[in-house]
């Protein structure tokens, strides 16, 4: 194998290690951007929970709000 020839090998692996990286990377934000979403939806479920709760004692026992 020639100069020239291994660098052009050597240039097409790192294009392709770098695009590798990048399409990982890329979705990685996308998973880790996903995660968020479900947490924050557990965390609005709970909000919800916690007030119903709240309500239902208060119309059942006739306690006064905080």
């Amino acid at each position: 194998m020639n100069t020239t020839m291994r660098k052009s090998v050597v240039r097409v692996a790192a294009a392709v290690a770098l695009m590798g990286s990048c399409a990982l990377s890329l979705s990685a934000c996308n998973a880790t951007r996903g995660f968020g979403q479900d947490v924050s939806s557990v965390g609005h479920d709970m909000s919800h929970g916690a007030n119903n709760a709240q309500n239902s004692i208060q119309k059942n026992t006739g306690a006064a709000p905080n």
